[in-house]
């Protein structure tokens, strides 16, 4: 049973990811046949942002009332609605009215499935159910371009994906009842560990939401700048410069199946320093001034590698950290703090750039490594070993 629930999360992971790359690859289309400015997908992306962050803040009471399996459902339901409800838009204010549905869906599910994984299932579990996530947001650019390029319209890649995702739904309601035992014991759990009033008092909490706003907040600028710098600083050829900037991806998600066989032997603590030191030395790389530009373009797929354990071992150590009691409140806070590095962070590098060489890339996604070295030490040091 528990063997087959697994499966069920893996595929649930793949689908969490199916709708996050789908926007970027339909855009250059999207808006030039809805005419509207490319800038307005920064708009877009706010709003199911904003979403997100408010699901995930408030997936603890959901996931207690409802139970892991029942949220995963419903926000899978919701996230497939507005995906097909993208692929019957045809103005961009139905686009930015589907967007909200779309947010809400993604966070709870996060927040949730996180959580559960987290508190079931070993270290290992963690790194690879994450290597599904990028899986999933590697899939539906193909299928993307497969509408575009058979001429079927973005619409078409829109529905394609939220056909997935409404199939997956079906699935999941009719797995509740292997969720159900397992949810059954968390709640007698919980319920003999009564969770904190204020989760935000608990010694530690402030380390890991500011340690994981960095985390998302460099993953974010280094993925989203990264072609970039590389073509405005370092003088590379564009082609060259999209190849590198995907592999930092390819990076992250390579590394997450490789520390899937190494995180239960070596543990989150461990991996999570192994992973910022990697990150240190990939910035160090993209930012050294040499003639030659092969360190840089290595660097990018160093920071991608460094980044791969930190994520997925942040939130396996949530319910050692804090008590499982408290562990779906606080993942769901932590996720919300990640959304609002991942939104803002990126947009703040661009508006710095107007005022400041694109060059300083390197030394802004130091400052975030810095914040999280610091951060995770704190942490390591206000919590019970």
């Amino acid at each position: 049973m528990l063997s087959l629930l697994l499966a069920i999360i893996y595929i649930a992971f793949i689908s969490l990811g199916l709708p996050d790359s789908l926007l970027g690859s339909a855009w250059p289309t999207l808006h030039a046949e809805l005419g509207v400015p490319l800038s307005f997908a920064g708009v877009i992306t706010m709003i199911i942002s904003g979403g997100t962050i408010v699901s995930s803040l408030l997936s603890d009471k959901l996931t207690r009332k409802l139970g892991t399996g029942v949220v995963t459902a419903a926000s899978v339901l919701l996230t497939a609605a507005a995906l097909f409800g993208f692929s019957i838009s045809s103005e961009v204010w139905m686009l930015c009215l589907w967007a909200i549905p779309y947010g809400l869906g993604a966070g709870a599910i996060d927040a949730a499935l996180n959580n559960y994984v987290a508190i079931h299932y070993a270290a290992r579990h963690m790194s690879w159910l994450h290597c599904m996530w990028g899986v999933g947001t590697t899939i539906s650019p193909y299928i993307m371009s497969a509408a575009l390029s058979g001429g079927q319209g973005w619409q078409s890649g829109y529905r394609a994906v939220s056909v997935i995702q409404f199939v997956l739904t079906a699935f999941l309601f009719f797995s509740l009842p292997l969720w159900k035992t397992q949810q059954t014991a968390q709640t007698a759990d919980a319920e003999a560990k009564p969770r904190a009033k204020n989760v935000l008092a608990i010694r530690g909490v402030g380390a890991v939401l500011i340690c994981f706003f960095g985390y998302c907040a460099l993953e974010s600028t280094a993925g989203l700048w990264a072609s970039s710098y590389l073509v405005l600083a370092r003088g590379i050829d564009e082609t060259t410069a999209a190849r590198f900037a995907s592999l930092f991806y390819i990076g992250i998600t390579l590394g997450r199946f490789l520390c899937g066989f190494v995180a239960d032997r070596f543990g989150d603590r461990t991996l999570i320093r192994v992973g910022l030191a990697v990150i240190a030395v990939g910035i160090l790389c993209v930012g050294l001034p040499l003639g030659s530009s092969t360190l840089a373009l290595a660097g990018l797929i160093v920071i991608g590698l460094g980044c791969a354990p930190i994520y997925p071992s942040v939130i396996h150590s949530t319910p050692h950290n804090f008590g499982e009691e408290n562990s779906q409140a606080i993942v769901g806070i932590q996720m919300a703090s990640a959304y609002v590095g991942s939104t803002f962070m990126p947009p703040l590098f661009g508006a710095l750039t107007e005022v400041l060489p694109i060059g300083i890339y390197p030394l802004y996604l130091a400052v975030f490594a810095i914040l999280m070295i610091v951060m995770s030490e704190r942490l390591n040091r206000l919590v019970t070993v």
